[in-house]
């Protein structure tokens, strides 16, 4: 019996949902029911206890399972890796029986080449298709299959001097299929484990890799023989991304398409010389990423209706800032997607694309062939936008144009790199704008950070003391609740799942104008709109979301920190 005929027999899908699984199978080869879960359709467990009530197969739980290393060793690494099978325990008289966790029953010839690999009896039990993936990695490493072949491969390639033969710096050693295969396996557990960034990092004896997810770098559990075939990983990723595989002196950035499951990723490169070897770091783009509204993004109704008066005007600077990282790109998007329709026309420059929305013209940035920021918004202005977007105000002579921009009619979205909403007004003064023009032209600025979200699955209720909450936190008249973050295997055991959007809105009124034609500082800036009641600091907004719980005091104190 196959995988759709229980979930049709159990009536787990509607007729509609299963017709869309296995025409998303046909197109992609992945199982139906792990695109049912995909799609939102069904969870895991579902899933899990039809088939082991079909089957007739117990369930375990592998996090709470932690096998010897004997046990680990009676299964070949490579069969792990090809059947997503692991080892459990070994049973019986001499330990001749070995009970393996699989997350497909249905490939009845694996039990077979397990019996034939292992010269043991085989117990099978059911588990969750992403425990037995967590377990592999943290057991067998990333990729460990790969790197046990090219082991073996270096092993047998020696030179007449005794020295390893395989040292993959050539173009012919990073086409290798072993090598090819690595660096497609780093990049489908990136893309797998929603990360944003890969870091890949050398030092004198180790090669660490490491995946920013939800904002935080965590290691990506690659096997320590890695760090012999960095030089493989390197060029391999040179040339997916057209770059010079001879040049290792010199910084080198480039871009890589990469498809997986269906959808298009962008990858940027860059690729530094550093003390013991290339360091690469690769940004992860989801092409085919939905874009979301400024609610799903977690924007209080408060922030939102003042924002969306600011987007309506006919002119004007909004900016919205931050660090590297915390969803202005993002926000921007969301607020063009408000408002372009048929009667108005909007012209994006950007570096890179990262989105594309309909009904928006978007320019990438080129500085290769001259086409920088401040090149492309004086080429837009001959375009008759209504709505002029530009990806980052970098320089004076950007900032000059975007005011000038302004003051003719257009309505012009930017972003910053400051820390606060109020900082933005003397970021463009240290540019060398004028302060009239600032005060004339620039109509909003929103700060944001990301904040980790808490698991839902997990987090746990408690009721602070006094003395476990910030001297700066709201006080309240009653027992306050907030939650905590625990860890399971939904969010990798980190407590958190995903990530919400905090604001901090300024909107420019009479009295702030006046303060920034005498180039007052930031936090006089602030003070005064606090006053006026036209601002609410980050970390207020931080507190919210505790309050609310949706994350943790500890993530609102990172967040916000300085």
């Amino acid at each position: 019996m196959s995988i759709e005929s229980i979930l049709r027999e159990r009536g787990l899908l509607e007729p509609a949902q299963l017709e869309r699984a296995m025409d998303e199978h046909r197109r992609t080869g992945e199982r139906v029911d792990q695109i049912a879960v995909r799609l939102g359709f069904l969870q895991s467990r579902s899933i899990l206890t039809a088939v082991a009530e079909q089957f007739d197969l117990p369930v375990i739980d592998l996090d709470a399972v932690d096998p010897d290393p004997q046990t680990l060793r009676s299964l070949p690494a490579k069969l792990v890796f090809k059947l997503r099978c692991v080892p459990v325990e070994r049973l019986g008289p001499g330990h001749r029986t070995l009970r393996v966790a699989t997350s497909d029953p249905f490939h009845l010839h694996a039990l077979d080449e397990l019996r034939l690999a292992t010269g043991m009896s085989v117990d099978l039990v059911l588990a969750d298709d992403a425990d037995i993936a967590k377990f592999i990695r943290r057991h067998y490493g990333v990729a460990g299959d790969t790197l046990d072949a090219l082991s073996a491969d270096e092993r047998g390639s020696v030179a007449e001097d005794g020295s390893a033969g395989f040292d993959a710096g050539s173009e012919d050693d990073a086409e290798e299929a072993s090598v090819i295969k690595l660096v497609n396996d780093l990049l489908v557990e990136a893309i797998r484990e929603r990360a944003t960034d890969v870091h890949i990092e050398p030092y004198e004896q180790e090669l660490i890799i490491r995946y920013r997810i939800d904002g935080v770098l965590s290691s990506a559990g690659v096997p320590p023989t890695i760090s012999r075939f960095r030089n493989a990983i390197v060029s391999r990723l040179k040339i997916m991304a057209n770059l010079n595989i001879a040049e290792k002196r010199r910084p080198q950035d480039g871009r890589i398409s990469l498809r997986h499951k269906g959808v298009e990723f962008d990858l940027r490169v860059s690729i530094i010389p550093m003390l013991h070897g290339e360091g690469v770091v690769l940004r992860v783009l989801n092409k085919g990423a939905v874009l979301m509204g400024l609610e799903e993004l977690g924007m209080p109704s408060d922030i939102l209706a003042r924002w969306d008066a600011l987007i309506a005007r006919p002119h004007g600077i909004l900016l919205v800032t931050g660090p590297t990282g915390s969803g202005k790109s993002t926000t921007l998007y969301g607020s063009l997607a408000r408002i372009v329709n048929d009667e108005v026309k909007a012209i994006t420059v950007e570096d890179p694309v990262e989105y594309h929305v309909p009904g928006v013209n978007q320019i990438q940035v080129n500085s290769g062939v001259g086409l920088t920021f401040s090149a492309g918004l004086r080429a837009i202005l001959r375009h008759d936008p209504d709505i002029i977007m530009i990806g980052e105000i970098r320089d004076q002579e950007t900032a000059s144009a975007a005011v000038q921009a302004s003051l003719t009619g257009h309505l012009v979205f930017s972003t910053l790199h400051t820390n606060d909403s109020a900082g933005a007004t003397t970021r463009l003064l240290d540019m060398g704008v004028e302060p009239f023009l600032v005060a004339s032209s620039v109509e909003g600025i929103m700060a944001q950070r990301l904040l980790r979200r808490l698991c839902m699955h997990c987090r746990k209720p408690i009721t602070p003391g006094a003395a476990d909450l910030p001297t700066d936190f709201p006080p309240n008249g009653h027992a306050l609740e907030i939650y905590e973050a625990v860890g399971c295997r939904e969010c990798r055991q980190t407590g958190y799942r995903g990530r919400v959007g905090i604001y901090e809105l300024l909107t420019l009124t009479e009295r702030t104008r006046e303060l920034i034609m005498q180039r007052a500082n930031a936090s006089r800036i602030a003070e005064t709109a606090m006053k006026d009641g036209d601002l609410c600091l980050l970390r207020d907004a931080a507190y919210r979301s505790v309050l609310s719980g949706t994350t943790t005091i500890t993530e609102a104190l990172r967040a916000t920190k300085g």
